[in-house]
């Protein structure tokens, strides 16, 4: 059985411990989208280190439909933050790709989360601070996050923690309803996350803890794309000479 209140308040004692040995007085920078896992993320932040210290990074890509739910994250917290639209930097980098490459839908979708992350390391170098990683473990367990992108960060919170267990932690916070509840959607192809994966979170959160699912043909696509997308939570590969 998961004890909700147990793991947040020894994740809120972990990220208290992680600022003494790696930037005491330090801010934490969190993007803030408006879903779940950024509003459960900064929570934990302002919990563990006091609102003062935690400060948002609202990152639309030109017109954000749901940017009024980033904006209820932050006011319901209180916490400094700042909105940085990166469509500039995307187009830039899209307009000035040589004309002889053919870019793909893939391509597309990866610059803006990558645009992100350098965003929020830009952010984070002036403010004094350590960037916040939001991924969760279902979602590093079948790869849906961009390598360089939001997978990255100096520290991650939730990256053992499952959707279902993060939401969880969310309700005890007392994060506004619509917030945790809200849809995943991946914010590079306007669909839901259970659309573009095959299955429901619920489904694969309890095959991960357990093992168990129903479902052969979905079991099967979790295991594929666990295999697949291991290398994302890997060091990269270097080479080590015999000197």
């Amino acid at each position: 059985m998961f004890d909700a209140l147990k793991v947040k308040d020894e994740c809120v004692l972990w990220i208290r411990d992680f600022f003494e040995k790696n930037g005491n007085g330090c801010n934490a920078v969190v993007g803030i989208s408006g879903g779940k896992d950024s509003s459960v993320a900064a929570a934990l932040c302002a919990e563990a280190l006091g609102k003062d210290r935690v400060i948002g990074v609202l990152m639309p890509q030109g017109e954000q439909h749901d940017i009024d739910m980033a904006y209820k994250l932050v006011n319901h917290l209180g916490i400094k933050h700042f909105e940085v639209n990166v469509k500039d930097a995307v187009d830039g980098i899209l307009n000035n790709l040589p004309k002889e490459i053919e870019i793909t839908a893939q391509t597309k979708q990866n610059i803006p989360p990558r645009i992100r992350m350098s965003t929020l390391y830009a952010v984070s170098q002036s403010v004094n601070g350590r960037v916040c990683n939001t991924c969760n473990l279902s979602e590093d367990w079948v790869g849906y996050s961009t390598r360089y992108g939001d997978s990255v960060g100096d520290f991650s919170p939730m990256s053992n923690l499952t959707v279902t267990e993060v939401k969880q932690i969310g309700y005890l916070l007392g994060l506004p309803k619509e917030l945790v509840d809200k849809t995943p959607i991946d914010g590079l192809c306007g669909k839901s996350d259970e659309e573009n994966l095959g299955f429901t979170y619920a489904e694969l959160d309890v095959y991960i803890r357990t093992g168990k699912i129903e479902d052969k043909a979905k079991k099967e696509i979790i295991d594929r794309k666990h295999k697949q997308n291991l290398f994302k939570l890997e060091l990269m590969p270097s080479f080590k000479p015999q000197i």
